[in-house]
């Protein structure tokens, strides 16, 4: 146990070196203490980069516990060593079960903010936990599949607190969607299976910020890409840079790797898996293990582990798939998750926009609230200044032109 918590402090050190941004937020906030006497829930990839917010969050006064927000991503040498400072509630590994009761026990601190990744902790406290969020200022949600549960609460008129969907603030969908996912997934993909990517036909399944960026990467490697998409503009943007369109069941016969990112149900079917090329490699960078029908694979297919994180699937048409991270988040699964630098972007949105809610929380009408302004542009202000970048300035005539003055 102390040569796993070792190494987990050790990961821990490694990132706080790489998140400038949350280092100088820390420093400039932590004398203040602005957290003092408030709690905060956090159900988020429990990995390094997720540990170095919980202890910022901690530097600036706040009781912190945290959790997973997936039963598969939490890093146990990472949870064993932030559980010296806090209170930790997950394993790697983790059963269905097991993941509802560590939300549960995080949600057992009553909290006034909560930090969310995915929607499990928010949609327990519209259902079986209710009662443990009576203090509850808000939520800040993380990722996409979050968001959209929060708005499906704000239009049914039940969402009882104020959210900051943080997923779509500028400078966490144009970096951490694109970048991140975009060398995350690939790299979780590499390391599961060991296969070269260069030469070899891909479809990606979405084409949002997170496709994007799957897309790029992929054809960076080597790749010839295939996008499959719904939204008419999208495809005709993948058309336009460069990239092939196609409907999913007419590429799946191409596709020597199949990623989807899309955010929903069924967008690999079972129907579909039997027109994939034998061999085919499946992966997952969506938030929930719905987007490619996994029960249906495990249900009609013959499953054998022939890799730590890679499932052989034989088909009764007698083809083979093979599935990583049992359809989960590949990128935390069979990865560390992000880079670093792109997690210190993400998470002092995070900081600040709980210091946000904190403070005007109750003033609030419980809807779903844009990271502010100001927070998104001091973000990308302090990760510039990290890097020794300087920008120009508007003069007062070209401010007076622009309207600005």
């Amino acid at each position: 146990m102390d040569e796993l918590r070792a190494r987990g402090w050790e990961k821990i050190r490694w990132v706080r070196d790489h998140m400038p941004v949350l280092a100088l937020l820390e420093e400039r906030y932590a004398p203040e203490k602005p957290l003092a006497g408030k709690r905060v829930a956090m159900a988020i990839h429990l990995e390094a980069k997720t540990a170095r917010l919980a202890l910022a969050l901690k530097a600036l006064g706040a009781e912190v516990a945290v959790t997973s927000s997936n039963p598969l991503s939490a890093k146990d040498d990472v949870a064993q060593a932030l559980s010296e400072e806090m209170a930790v509630y997950a394993r790697g590994e983790a059963t269905e079960e097991e993941y509802r009761e560590f939300l549960l026990r995080v949600l057992s601190l009553r909290p006034h903010l909560v930090l969310d990744d995915g929607g499990d902790l928010t949609a327990l406290l519209h259902g079986a936990a209710w009662d443990l969020g009576r203090e509850t200022l808000g939520v800040c949600e993380e990722t996409t599949t979050g968001v959209i549960r929060l708005r499906q609460l704000e239009r049914e008129g039940r969402l009882r607190f104020p959210a900051v969907a943080v997923n779509d603030a500028q400078m966490k969908s144009l970096f951490d969607n694109r970048h991140g996912t975009g060398q995350s997934v690939w790299d979780a993909i590499m390391r599961a299976t060991n296969l070269l990517v260069a030469g070899k036909t891909v479809l990606v399944v979405g084409y949002g910020w997170c496709g994007k960026g799957i897309a790029q990467r992929a054809r960076g490697l080597g790749a010839e890409v295939i996008v499959a998409e719904v939204d008419p503009v999208r495809a005709a943007e993948a058309l336009l840079e460069g990239f092939r369109v196609l409907p999913v069941r007419e590429a799946l016969p191409l596709a020597d790797f199949v990623v989807t990112a899309t955010g929903c149900i069924s967008a690999v079917t079972y129907a579909d898996l039997l027109c994939a090329k034998d061999g085919c490699l499946l992966a997952n960078a969506g938030h929930f293990d719905v987007e490619i029908e996994v029960k249906e694979l495990y249900a009609r297919g013959q499953v054998r582990r022939v890799r730590e994180h890679v499932e052989e699937i034989l088909l009764p048409n007698g083809k083979r798939v093979y599935l990583l991270a049992k359809g989960r988040l590949v990128n935390l699964v069979a990865g560390d998750g992000h880079p670093a630098e792109i997690m210190d972007l993400s998470f002092s949105l995070q900081l600040l926009s709980l210091l946000w809610l904190a403070q005007e929380g109750r003033a609030l009408r419980p809807q779903v609230y844009p990271v502010p302004r100001e927070v998104d542009l001091e973000v990308a202000r302090l990760f510039l200044q990290s890097r020794g970048v300087r920008l120009d300035e508007l003069t007062p005539a070209q401010r007076a032109y622009l309207g600005l003055a």
